[in-house]
């Protein structure tokens, strides 16, 4: 049997019209939001709070017991080595005391003689850290050894420097306490009263950082009478959680924002504390957190002991890598995914990644550079939608 032409235009006419409704009711692309797969430097930072302090912070407490008197000295004057920063009528000592007091000299001696033997070995460590650092240099030129290698030469030359600086300043304050130790007997006459004043003497030239009380009084032996730091040399102290603590090593590059300058300060870590400690933070979660100690740079302008600080410890970084926002990518069963965009339609695709930061992530595989990605993919978004670009 023929078909008419008059049932062939209805089959055509009917099969138009559904095609129209299919077309009418196909669901609208969905909104999204892309970005580009790029090439370029990435770094990995771990960032918080912290403050500067005085890298050589000295105490000075009373040597004896007696009545002070009158500190003349205000916060922020600046002292010099030996100066008499304080003044001590001792009480009269019995015979315990004056034996215990001889004990304590003969103990500071002792503790003087090796921290002098301390700081003659760290400034022999620094003469052979200068003496390395100079062959590695001349063979660096020559070809014979890589630039990261006079790199590191040339940081163990200055973590040399450091303790050569730290072990002097422990010297002198050994000898400084020997004087006070000394000082009690000294202003004791042979009847066991006082005779003389006991000065106080500054251990180091510096700043004076806090004066508790400038009143005249009667203080016990081991008061505090006021704090002198060095203000020229600070260093960042950073507390960090012990999580975050245990991807930091000496060595690693330092930015120090939000201290008020207009630029970052950059900075070195020089040492992660290897004990932690409990805090509290302003949830009210108990937090345990680790101090890391970095060593300026550059000069410290107007910065003073315990100015706050806000750090920024870089932990991996790389010249060249494919990356991609971190909003990008996405928790699935294989691992990590995305969706690429293709012609437009979202394609699921399987990536694998490496390092990430709070914005951006490196790509290894699964994507090339240039690819579209779709920013937040939402739930509703599968494999195949079509998109469009907000």
């Amino acid at each position: 049997m023929k078909t008419s032409l008059r049932t062939l235009g209805y089959a055509a006419g009917a099969l138009a019209i559904a095609a129209l409704v299919a077309w009418a009711l196909r669901p609208e692309p969905l909104e999204v939001e892309i970005a580009h797969v790029s090439r370029g430097p990435m770094e990995v930072t771990v960032e918080d709070r912290g403050e500067m302090r005085s890298h050589d912070r000295f105490t000075i407490v009373a040597p004896v017991a007696g009545r002070l008197m009158r500190i003349e000295i205000h916060d922020g004057d600046r002292v010099d080595e030996n100066e008499v920063v304080a003044n001590i009528a001792p009480a009269p000592l019995g015979a315990r005391e004056r034996s215990e007091w001889s004990a304590r000299v003969a103990a500071a001696e002792a503790l003087q003689r090796e921290a002098e033997e301390h700081a003659r070995r760290a400034h022999e460590d620094l003469a052979q850290a200068r003496r390395e650092r100079e062959r590695v240099e001349r063979l660096a030129a020559d070809g014979f050894v890589s630039a990261q290698a006079a790199d590191k030469v040339r940081s163990d030359e200055a973590a040399a420097a450091n303790e050569a600086d730290a072990a002097r300043f422990r010297a002198r304050s050994a000898a400084a306490e020997v004087r006070v130790a000394r000082s009690a007997l000294i202003a004791q006459g042979a009847g066991g009263d006082a005779t003389a004043l006991v000065p106080v003497r500054a251990p180091i030239a510096g700043r004076v950082l806090r004066v508790p009380d400038q009143s005249e009084r009667v203080v016990a032996a081991g008061t505090p009478l006021m704090t002198i730091g060095d203000q020229s040399r600070l260093e960042a102290v950073i507390e960090l959680l012990s999580s975050e603590a245990v991807r930091v090593a000496p060595g690693m590059p330092v930015r120090i924002e939000g201290w008020g300058g207009p630029e970052p300060l950059r900075a070195s870590v020089r040492l992660v504390e290897p004990f932690a400690f409990t805090k509290v933070s302003a949830l009210g979660v108990e937090e345990k957190r680790t101090n890391v100690i970095a060593d300026l740079l550059d000069p410290p302008g107007p910065l003073g002991d315990g100015y706050r600080i806000e750090a920024r410890i870089v932990v991996w970084s790389a010249p060249d890598v494919l990356r991609a926002p971190a909003s990008a990518v996405y928790r699935c069963a294989e691992g990590w995914c995305a969706f690429v965009v293709d012609d437009g339609r979202a394609r699921r695709r399987v990536v694998k990644i490496g390092q990430r930061n709070s914005l951006e992530v490196q790509l290894i595989d699964g994507v090339t550079e240039g690819a579209t990605l779709v920013r937040h993919p939402g739930n509703d978004l599968e494999d195949g939608a079509r998109v469009a670009t907000r």
